[in-house]
């Protein structure tokens, strides 16, 4: 009878702390997307009332007066070519670690589970340099290269135990079939790690789509500017004059590309993270 009454207790407990942060996440978007069908007058006047007069007049002018649009293909870009590479090279590394043994292994191994432990500001002096002396500074491939150099130790940490736990017996039958590494990778092994490979696919798009720090650190040609920049520049070019309709259309955008792929791939994040073991 106890154990019962605790399990309800549980859950309950359990329901209105997600009740309360569901509440906290959902009612400020709300907010923001019923306040970018409004005038900036309505909105400095009745702040929390609905539209009078709903329309799309803040969401062309947020896309062509503000430059959202620019910024929002921009991001699109580098977050999409980031990602082919990054999602590539991180299962390429992945597998070998894996799959393979051969000197330095272990210690390669560790490296790309240090690089997660480096904080980013600490490396936006070198990455600067670096990206100055290579010609790429200010320039939408320096900022693709940085995103991937950001984002590949995550992606072969969280890659490396779906290709540990893959069955060796499956790649070695292909190989006695004929296949060589490379088909064996494509065809058989990657196919396999699908669910790792969407979901790491999910949190880096997440991560990279998101990404403050290093754009504004080495990206500084407003013609090169990413979402996170625009905004930025947005909402404090103008001071109080602002047009928060527009400035509000402008987050809505912002985040809309965000929600879709998380509501899409949700399920591919159910028990994926769990899946396998740590070396």
């Amino acid at each position: 009878m106890s154990t019962r009454t605790g399990d309800r207790a549980h859950a309950v407990t359990s329901h209105v702390l997600l009740g309360f942060g569901a509440v906290l996440v959902v009612v400020p978007f709300l907010w923001v997307f019923l306040s970018s069908f409004k005038t900036t007058k309505e909105i400095l006047a009745s702040p929390f009332s609905l539209p009078a007069n709903p329309g799309i007049e803040n969401y062309v002018n947020a896309w062509t007066d503000a430059g959202i649009g620019k910024y929002f293909l921009n991001t699109l870009v580098v977050v999409t070519c980031a990602l082919i590479l990054v999602m590539l090279l991180g299962a390429l590394t992945a597998y070998v670690l894996a799959r393979f043994d051969f000197p330095g292994n272990r210690l390669i191994y560790n490296l790309m589970l240090a690089g997660l432990t480096f904080p980013v500001f600490l490396a936006i002096v070198p990455l600067f340099f670096v990206l100055r002396n290579a010609g790429l500074l200010n320039t939408l491939p320096g900022l693709i290269v940085t995103y991937v150099a950001f984002a590949f130790p995550f992606t072969v940490f969280f890659l490396f135990s779906f290709f540990r736990s893959l069955p060796h017996e499956v790649g070695e039958a292909a190989q006695v079939d004929g296949a060589g590494e490379w088909r064996t990778f494509f065809q058989i092994m990657l196919p396999m790690a699908r669910p790792g490979m969407a979901s790491v696919a999910i949190f880096n798009f997440l991560g990279l789509w998101n990404q403050f720090l290093l754009p504004v650190a080495l990206n500084t040609d407003t013609d090169n500017y990413v979402l996170t920049q625009g905004m930025a520049q947005f909402s404090s070019q103008a001071g109080y004059e602002i047009d928060f309709g527009a400035l509000y259309a402008g987050v809505v955008m912002t985040v809309i590309p965000v929600l879709v792929v998380y509501v899409l791939f949700q399920r591919r994040l159910q028990g994926s993270v769990a899946q396998g073991t740590f070396r």
